[in-house]
């Protein structure tokens, strides 16, 4: 069976079953403030779990795009060094929304494993929990009784909590799990040692391949367990792993899933593939085709690379496999991008959004190579330099602040350094760089640290928005935790009615006050999380049951949703001048000012920028009236043609903002009519990654205070220049300037020609040759000037110009021709700049250095003499 047929079967055989076939959710996460990505299938029905969230449907099925490289599941460090081990993988599940349990998981299971695959039963082992009794949790006895009906008793094994009690992370959904473990090995191996004693051990033929999570459990954030509303399953079978199974092969990178990829990497590289384990050549062509899936699927589902967050994520992903490539395959060229167009072949038609964002995931891997291999390029120059002042200094371990420097701000790979250095017989300090490296993790974790206590349930009643319609109501606090970081103690609160919209959708969250007759607390921000809308308060209520009055802060509120607005007419305006390839990657909408990145691949002229100016506030000016379309199904408003973007989960029910021919799916706020918005000015226009251009704009208020702050400058420069006309007044300044200038280059070089008569006869005889050490205020041009003039004219001369023209000093260092292979002007230049405390270079025949010290210029006048 293919890959494709594999997958197909699944879904078609949960179908049977009466599942609900759902799509993938985006790998990247874009609302979930405790998760970056998607890190296993349950991730996007967590609010159904928790009971924040009513199912689709009781019973549901999926391939979920999972990430792992953070966090707890974190398995980047093995990915290429093992057969299984991957960044980005597919989670096929079946999952039950209080329906069925145990029995029928476990019947499915079986079924679809043994009797739709056609595994061997002799080839499959399960594991069950056998409790533990710090957490006073029981031994799964219903779980271990239903498998002994279909699988030999001696084929059940008792897990411990690691291994058989999962938990998405530090708190959430969690419960007892039963695996399913499969023994690839042959006959022979098997009869050596029974699979009974490698399940759980790491053993590369003997893995888990499918996990039956039982959900029950709560865990809190005291670490105590609760019971959840009703019980579930969460199952998640690896994709990967499975293919193996049936495709009787020994490692995932066998299968179709990743072979016509290593076949490119072995067409681009010149390289063989021979699946060893240990030879390096092989662990780079793994982590190549593993890291450039887990890269495509991100960027495709709208998470550029960058240097913070997931950006940086992706981007650390991305460099891993440009670095083993550069190291192991040799390829000092970007090619890693030349293999999206075979993944987007293998993996297109079930998503489709590798083919529809193709072009975007090409340019953007492409450009990030070129800069990363810059990077390789300049920090192995800096490599050799730390190299040779090592041995210089007669040391055999490279300067552990130096080595960490090159890693951490340079963005070099700490072990090619490491390599480089082993070749010259040196070493670094490896305990000093991970102290290094340690402090700095910490120092980031202190920074970003917060501690966050369980929620104090005051009522159990559903939580409800107004902010579409009120900024202001009467509400109370249902339910608050206390929030500890590096600025103090707050409290998080959950309102029965809130006016605060929470941050989502590009727009920032409402700020505001919650407020009674005696008490009045400020809201900080307004986030969401797990369905609930959290405001952020600046103290606890002495009466937190107390009846309050909720008020967003208007004239925020006002400037953020015009905003907002105006992204939508500045998206359809992109489209309507740039094409229909335009799409929106991200947005901060916030009351000073927007940020609208989107999809284009050359910078845009003066003229396209102005016509979108035209376009986005003549609609502005029609006055165009909002229509909004609340909780319609997401099928009819795409049929009324709103834009759903790439890389946002959508439910079935969704919102859709109108105005006129501008139709998008939205949460955010909106004005009522589009002349409230004022007036939208462009700001700048820059390139946001490959690929990306970044339009940052105003309206509104900002709006009017940049026009008035224009007018104030003209009425000033008025008055300085003493008329109306500032325009031609300005020319006139110009003209005059210019020829201001021609007359002093005019007497600059008068001057030169004059100093060049004394210059030439004030060279002395040193030896064979001869030197000028001159002290001078001329400007740097005109000592480069005579500088090139005398090293030409005077044979076998050094010439050592010290200046300190604009009261800053400059050293220029010329060697005739003649000299050039016995004196070089770079290394002397090196050395007299030291005395400036400044830097500069230049060629064996001519260089320059600027500083910061003048009276260095003395010094330094002494140290050419010598030399």
């Amino acid at each position: 069976m293919t890959s494709q047929e594999i997958r197909q079967k699944f879904l078609d055989y949960f179908k049977s079953k009466d599942h609900l076939i759902v799509p993938s959710a985006p790998i990247v996460l874009k609302d979930d403030p405790t998760l970056m990505f998607s890190n296993s299938g349950m991730t996007q029905f967590k609010d159904f779990f928790l009971g924040y969230k009513t199912p689709t449907a009781p019973r549901i099925a999926d391939t979920q795009k999972c990430l792992r490289v953070s966090g707890k599941h974190n398995d980047l460090d093995d990915v290429g060094r093992d057969t299984y081990h991957h960044t980005m993988f597919e989670m096929l599940g079946n999952w039950s929304f209080g329906d069925y349990f145990k029995k029928d998981a476990i019947a499915f299971a079986w079924e679809l494993l043994t009797e739709v695959y056609g595994i061997p039963k002799e080839n499959l082992y399960v594991t069950i929990f056998e409790g533990d009794a710090s957490e006073n949790l029981d031994r799964d006895q219903d779980a271990y009784d239903y498998w002994k009906s279909v699988i030999s008793e001696d084929r059940i094994i008792n897990g411990n909590k690691k291994d058989n009690f999962w938990e998405m992370g530090a708190s959430g959904p969690c419960g007892p799990c039963s695996e399913i473990h499969i023994d690839l090995r042959t006959p022979e191996e098997k009869a050596k040692v029974s699979g009974l004693d490698l399940v759980n051990n790491d053993h590369p033929q003997v893995v888990e391949v499918w996990n039956l999570v039982f959900m029950e459990f709560n865990r809190k954030a005291d670490g105590s367990l609760e019971k959840l509303p009703a019980q579930h399953v969460d199952t998640g079978m690896g994709f990967e792993r499975l293919c193996m199974a049936l495709q009787g092969k020994s490692s995932n990178y066998d299968t179709d899933v990743f072979t016509p990829l290593i076949a490119k990497v072995e067409e681009l590289s010149g390289k063989k593939y021979t699946g060893i384990l240990e030879d390096e050549k092989d662990i780079a062509i793994r982590v190549v085709v593993d890291h450039i899936r887990a890269v495509s699927f991100a960027i495709a589902d709208g998470q550029l690379p960058s240097n913070g967050g997931a950006g940086y994520v992706i981007r650390r992903i991305l460099r891993r496999g440009i670095s083993y490539s550069y190291r192991f395959l040799d390829m000092k060229e970007p090619f890693l991008f030349q293999l999206v167009a075979v993944l987007q072949e293998q993996m297109g038609t079930f998503f489709p959004e590798l083919k529809k964002q193709g072009k975007l995931v090409t340019e953007v891997i492409k450009s990030e190579e070129e800069s990363f291999l810059r990077t390789i390029e300049t920090g192995l120059i800096r490599v050799e330099k730390l190299i040779q002042q090592t041995i210089s200094e007669g040391k055999k371990v490279l300067p552990t602040q130096e080595v960490f420097e090159l890693y951490d701000t340079y963005g070099f790979p700490d072990d090619l350094t490491r390599i480089i250095a082993e070749e010259k017989g040196l070493t670094i300090d490896e305990a000093g760089f991970e102290l290094a490296l340690s402090e700095q993790k910490q120092r980031s974790k202190k920074d970003s640290a917060s501690k966050v206590y369980d929620w104090v349930v005051l009522e159990e009643k559903p939580e409800t928005f107004v902010g579409y319609d009120q900024i202001e109501t009467e509400t109370y606090i249902t339910r608050y935790r206390k929030v500890e970081n590096k600025d103090g103690e707050f409290y998080q609160v959950v309102l029965s009615n809130s006016p605060f919209y929470p941050e989502g959708g590009g727009q920032i969250g409402d700020k505001g006050v919650l407020e009674n007759a005696t008490e009045s607390f400020e809201v900080l921000e307004t986030k969401k999380e797990n369905g609930l809308i959290i405001s952020l308060i600046n103290g606890l209520p002495k009466d937190a049951g107390a009846v309050f009055y909720a008020k967003v802060n208007a004239n925020e509120r006002k400037n953020s949703q015009a905003n907002h607005s105006v992204t939508h007419l500045l998206h359809e305006a992109l489209r309507e001048v740039l094409g229909t390839h335009v799409e929106q990657k991200g947005s901060y909408v916030g009351p000073d000012y927007l940020r609208f990145d989107f999809s284009h691949f050359s910078k845009m002229t003066d003229e396209e920028l102005a016509l979108i100016e035209e376009k986005v506030n003549a609609k502005i000016k029609e006055n165009i009236a909002l229509q909004e379309f609340r909780n319609i199904p997401i099928q009819e408003a795409i049929d009324k043609g709103a834009m759903a973007l790439f890389g946002e989960k959508y439910g079935d029910s969704v919102r859709m903002i109108q105005f006129g021919s501008s139709k998008e799916l939205c949460g955010g706020t909106h004005v009522k009519s589009t002349s409230e918005i004022g007036h939208f000015k462009i700001n700048s226009e820059s390139s946001a990654a490959a690929g990306i251009r970044r339009i940052e704009a105003i309206s509104g208020d900002k709006s009017e205070e940049y026009f008035k702050g224009l007018e104030k400058q003209i009425t000033e420069l008025s008055q300085l220049l003493k008329s109306k006309d500032v325009v031609r007044s300005i020319e006139k300044l110009i003209e005059e300037n210019a020829a201001l200038k021609s007359e002093v280059d005019a007497l600059k070089k008068e001057k030169a020609k004059g100093e060049i008569g004394d210059w030439k006869g004030a060279y002395e005889q040193k030896g064979d040759k001869l030197l000028l050490v001159k002290k001078t205020s001329l400007d740097a041009g005109s000592v480069k000037d005579i500088v090139f003039q005398l090293k030409k004219e005077i044979p076998t001369s050094i010439t050592i110009i010290l200046s300190d023209a604009d009261g800053k000093p400059m050293i220029t260092v010329g060697v005739s021709d003649d000299l050039a292979g016995i004196y070089q002007a770079g290394a002397l230049i090196k050395e007299l700049a030291k005395e400036i405390q400044g830097g500069g270079g230049g060629n064996p025949g001519f260089a320059t250095a600027g500083g910061k010290n003048l009276d260095g210029l003395e010094n330094a006048y002494q140290k050419a003499l010598n030399i």
